[in-house]
């Protein structure tokens, strides 16, 4: 069951996270972007603000959405900022060696096709589902 009260978002308990969920969440050039920069700082939360996507502001609100909704990043409000954190744990307990397999694969993709550290521009800016 999700909780929500005024000013929190709704979460998906970890029981109600689905693997399709999670894997379509993460099929997005623009989400892969950000899963990668939320891992990097493990446990820190990041501000939206702090993400430089080349989409518009509406856009990255709906890929954000699309992560919490499937149960892969936790929102809260500080203030007036949405701070944003993995849930790595709850991944890993649901998907032993999901997160860190698909991180893998997106460095050597990005490798590949000479993007070299995984901060590409992905060629579909726009990104909506």
């Amino acid at each position: 069951m999700t909780t929500r009260t005024s000013r929190s978002l709704d979460h998906p308990a970890r029981d109600e996270i689905r693997l399709e969920g999670v894997l379509h969440a993460l099929s997005d050039p623009m989400r892969l972007l950000i899963l990668r920069a939320l891992a990097a700082e493990a446990e820190a939360e990041q501000s939206c603000s702090v993400f430089d996507l080349p989409v518009s502001k509406s856009t990255t609100t709906h890929h954000f959405r699309v992560l919490r909704e499937s149960g892969v990043i936790h929102q809260i409000y500080r203030g007036t900022a949405k701070m944003n954190s993995l849930r790595r744990d709850d991944l890993d307990a649901l998907f032993p060696g999901l997160l860190d397999s698909v991180l893998t694969a997106y460095a050597c993709q990005s490798a590949r096709l000479g993007h070299g550290s995984g901060k590409d521009r992905p060629a579909d800016e726009d990104g909506r589902d």
